[in-house]
């Protein structure tokens, strides 16, 4: 199943009084290039997300936004820090003691007196544990890359279709050059004998195995028949990658650079107009497709 590269998804949740939304879209890359934008204040997030999704995907520049929201309700609601009472009190009783110790009576601390004291009361916008949140956000992120997944697939299974018709416009055209130099050949041999026939009537002492070697290494020059079965044998490569599972986007870009070679060997090798033709066409259909396999992932 052939994937792009090519992909977004969004997604939105909430829970433990927060509510956030997620944004995930790639395009065509060389490699592997994952871009976050995520609070940096929910240790461990970063580096969470980024070894899920190296998980899941193999190539492409793919962006990642998280954006996450306090709700209203929790944003006033103030809580007891419970670590900071016992060192407060403790506090309170050294200073009656060394008050008594002193003959100097102290008014008794009330709750509120306490309470005011910098640390026992929090906000929603002081310092928490994270790591509640972290795993509410880390368990959201599997559907999100699903959503993902499942659209880079889609647009891979167009992508296949287009590839596949290309692929087959190749074979086409190879296969009109195959027919055209059965008839290149023809007329070849009827111009090498005419001009044979002119070295003979014209020369005296030709040295008739160096003509007939001459002879033979221009044939050798113009034949294409390598060119042509390479080139079938790169259509039947390139289908059999597109039924692969997995990123196979690497092997299609090798894939391209021989099927120009060929290419541009059969033009040079021509020797005909019509040949020359099917040459020019096929590199212009090669090019159209390095275009659509360099989206694949």
């Amino acid at each position: 199943m052939t994937i792009s590269m090519t992909g977004f998804a969004a997604r939105k949740g909430q829970g433990l009084g927060y509510s956030w939304a997620w944004d995930i879209r790639s395009v065509n890359g060389k490699g592997l290039d994952l871009r976050l934008r995520v609070p940096d204040w929910v240790d461990g997030l970063e580096q969470a997300i980024r070894a899920d999704l190296q998980k899941a995907l193999g190539r492409g520049n793919v962006s990642v936004t998280l954006k996450l929201a306090r709700d209203e309700a929790a944003e006033g609601a103030v809580r007891v820090n419970m670590a900071v009472p016992p060192s407060v009190l403790a506090a309170l009783h050294q200073v009656e003691e060394a008050a008594m110790a002193a003959g100097v009576t102290l008014a008794q601390p009330t709750s509120a007196d306490v309470l005011a004291l910098r640390g026992v009361l929090e906000n929603g916008t002081q310092a928490e544990d994270t790591t509640p949140l972290r795993q509410a956000l880390m368990a959201d992120l599997p559907a999100l890359i699903a959503a993902f997944s499942e659209m880079r697939a889609a647009e891979g299974a167009a992508l296949a279709g287009v590839i596949a018709a290309q692929l087959d416009r190749i074979a086409e055209l190879t296969a009109e050059a195959g027919a055209e130099v059965l008839t290149r050949r023809d007329q070849q041999r009827a111009s090498l004998a005419e001009a044979l026939a002119r070295v003979l009537d014209n020369s005296e002492g030709v040295d008739e195995a160096r003509l007939t070697q001459e002879l033979a290494l221009i044939a050798v020059k113009t034949d294409v028949t390598e060119e042509l079965d390479r080139l079938a044998a790169h259509v039947a490569a390139a289908r059999a990658l597109l039924a692969e599972a997995g990123p196979v986007g690497r092997k299609f870009d090798f894939l391209m650079q021989e099927f120009m070679r060929e290419a541009n060997t059969l033009c040079s090798k021509a020797q005909s107009l019509a040949l020359t033709r099917i040459g020019l066409d096929l590199k212009t259909v090669i090019d159209q497709l390095r275009e659509q396999v360099q989206n694949v992932e």
